[in-house]
């Protein structure tokens, strides 16, 4: 989904506000306001698929999964009036295991996520690799594993945190591929994530020939999409 910046210096506070009483969802970073573009039919048909499959396989499990509309801070608590240091984001899938702790009273803002999902775009895919990335890695210690859905092609990139806080790395192509998320206890088969989703036609040799040549583990190089 696309970011428009609408205005800079807003507040922490100022925002918050602002966002609790408009109709359309907008993203801050460090007192900026950005405005979130609608998403593609593939973006929601990913989404859609993804939640499908955590919620049958957290059944009975003391997690849930939310979709876009769950708000997330990444940084630190605006303790001044004035604070504009911070990210408010809506990340396209989380996963909240536990109490859910929440960023005031309003309990609109959850900080302790478990797993990320992004699912990747023109518009945003720069912002999530990298900035966002940093923020999550940085002000979310109960996030372990960050996940990147690629829209054109069946690939999935799977960022794992390791107990001294490094991360590591696999990459998930084709659709006979699966992703295991350990901290969940939940698998995404591709074939699942990628349901009613046709990929363009200069996708078609490289997904056949990566579904043949399929490697048991997953590769750990990271490559650039694209």
């Amino acid at each position: 989904m696309g970011l428009a910046q609408l205005q800079p210096s807003y507040t922490v506070e100022e925002y918050l506000a602002l966002e609790r009483a408009a109709e359309e969802r907008s993203e801050y970073l460090d007192g900026v306001i950005y405005a979130m573009a609608g998403e593609s039919e593939e973006h929601g048909d990913i989404s859609v698929n993804i939640a499908g499959e955590l919620r049958t396989q957290l059944k009975g499990q003391d997690c849930r999964a939310r979709l876009k509309d769950t708000k997330v801070r990444s940084g630190p608590i605006p303790n001044l009036r004035n604070a504009t240091k911070g990210l408010y984001s809506y990340p396209d899938v989380v996963v909240i295991c536990g109490e859910r702790q929440f960023h005031d009273s309003h309990r609109d803002v959850i900080l302790n996520l478990t797993v990320i999902i992004e699912i990747l775009s023109p518009a945003t895919e720069a912002f999530d690799r990298g900035e966002k990335f940093d923020r999550y890695q940085f002000w979310n210690p109960t996030l372990s594993d960050y996940l990147l859905v690629s829209q054109d092609q069946p690939k999935i990139e799977h960022f794992i945190r390791q107990s001294n806080g490094s991360w590591n790395y696999a990459v998930y192509r084709g659709l006979a591929s699966q992703v295991e998320i350990k901290s969940i206890q939940c698998t995404l088969k591709l074939s699942e994530v990628y349901d009613r989703i046709v990929f363009p036609p200069e996708s078609a040799d490289r997904i056949s020939l990566t579904e043949a040549s399929a490697p048991k583990r997953p590769i750990t190089k990271r490559r650039t999409k694209r």
